[in-house]
């Protein structure tokens, strides 16, 4: 590679962000200036280098988020993690997606990345940007989690994180690891719930060859992969009662056996539990074992639900759309206030993850540069409002409160930025579209 290839491309190196190529082989073949400031390596360092070799991420040796893309044959936005440059770790968010040729063949990809904020400790940042490791809230419950985890960074005590389904306990056991002193060590995740009763001794233990009839190999298991670093064991309730017993010998003294295997072996791992069941009910009903939610419980997080955390609704409301914005590359910048006035007052039984899923399905409905109204929301949600009527009503108050030239003496007010013109008139973005076209003010 040339340094010539390294200025090839003025407009992509004059952007204020890190961006980089990778061709089928994963070797680097554009790095551009903004790369080379934030990882301190020139271009020619790097070009025709894997890509692993140069950025030592935890996400290279598996959940690598270029294969990540091929498999889900859509981009990845907004990914937090860990670069280490010339020993130097910094903390990262990136996006990605796949590079095709003029045969939608895919031939490479291409990341972009930039430098998280500094200090996650600040309240300055969480006041401008609501989130903290990417988990929006300004909620006082929310904000007394994020204080927590940052004042449990320097310790390595279990964590159970409780809450309903949808309220974000993986995000926050992703935020626990990200702040603690393990953050540049293995991070590996187990979900107990979808795991066979069968397999998952030999997915947290591994087994050796022979140990059953399918082990046809020697397996490591998931604590040995996570050695020196964490474990985030999602659903921990639903784990079986020999498990259970399994499990405590690990956290109480660090030791375990493979399956098939009478080998003690050690390991040292902090773990972080979730669950969205109610486990003293489970302890009283003989489901869980009591010295291991001893053992877990050294640092307790509850996860509000939404319902009781409305504020941030609008916070999250705002986050989504801007993450929509980006992936269906579709200009859409606002939600009316019938809109929000609709998702404040609803209950969000799905919590979180399905006030995601109203606003993903109300931005597909939007057509590009308008803005959401309460009609594109999911029918449970505005269940109690007649769209008809409010479109009716609209209509009628444009009708009888402003003639054609006020329509246009609105419209040259605010040259012609119809959302503003609709924001006055009190009307929504569609209507006021349709007007212009029957006036003919085109």
């Amino acid at each position: 590679m040339s340094p010539e290839h390294c200025q090839s491309n003025e407009i992509l190196n004059s952007l204020p962000e890190g961006i980089f190529s990778v061709d089928k082989e994963f070797k680097i073949r554009f790095f551009n200036s903004y790369a080379e400031k934030i990882t301190g390596l020139n271009c020619e360092q790097v070009l025709g280098k894997y890509c692993k070799d140069i950025f030592h991420s935890k996400f290279c040796n598996s959940q690598c988020p270029i294969v990540n893309v091929l498999e889900l044959k859509k981009p990845l936005y907004d990914l937090e993690t860990h670069f280490k440059f010339n020993g130097v770790l910094k903390s990262v968010r990136l996006n990605t997606s796949i590079i095709n040729n003029e045969n939608s063949q895919p031939v490479g990809g291409v990341v972009s990345f930039r430098e998280a904020i500094p200090s996650i400790k600040t309240e300055e940042y969480l006041k401008k940007n609501h989130q903290f490791c990417g988990i929006v809230g300004l909620s006082k419950s929310m904000t007394d989690i994020f204080n927590l985890t940052v004042e449990i960074a320097d310790c390595d005590a279990s964590v159970l994180i409780a809450g309903e389904t949808g309220t974000g306990k993986e995000l926050i056991a992703d935020a626990i690891q990200a702040t603690s002193r393990r953050k540049d060590k293995p991070f590996v995740k187990v979900n107990c719930a979808v795991l066979p009763p069968a397999l998952l001794a030999s997915e947290l233990f591994g087994h050796i060859k022979g140990a059953f009839t399918d082990a046809v190999k020697d397996r490591t298991g998931r604590f040995e992969l996570a050695d020196n670093g964490t474990i985030f064991l999602d659903e921990i309730a639903e784990m079986p009662a020999q498990m259970q017993l399994q499990l405590l010998r690990v956290i109480q003294n660090g030791t375990f056996e493979k399956v098939g295997e009478s080998i003690t072996r050690r390991v040292d791992v902090r773990v972080i539990a979730a669950t969205n069941l109610n486990i003293e009910k489970a302890i009283k009903e003989g489901k869980f074992r009591e010295d291991l939610f001893f053992r877990l419980n050294v640092i307790p997080i509850t996860i509000p639900p939404l319902r009781e955390r409305k504020t941030d609704i609008l916070f999250l409301a705002k986050h989504f759309l801007n993450k929509f914005t980006i992936a269906y590359k579709k200009g859409i910048e606002e939600i009316e206030q019938n809109a929000l006035d609709c998702l404040i007052k609803y209950d969000w039984p799905g919590n979180v993850r399905e006030l995601e899923n109203a606003i993903e399905f109300a931005f597909i409905r939007t057509n590009p540069h308008q803005s959401i109204s309460i009609c594109k929301l999911p029918p449970a949600i505005r269940e109690n409002y007649n769209c008809q009527q409010i479109e009716k009503d609209a209509e009628t108050k444009l009708d009888d409160s402003l003639k054609t030239n006020e329509i246009l003496a609105l419209l040259n007010k605010y040259n012609w930025n119809k959302t503003q013109v609709a924001r006055e008139m009190g009307i929504n973005r569609t209507t006021l579209w349709r007007h212009i076209k029957n006036f003919g003010l085109e």
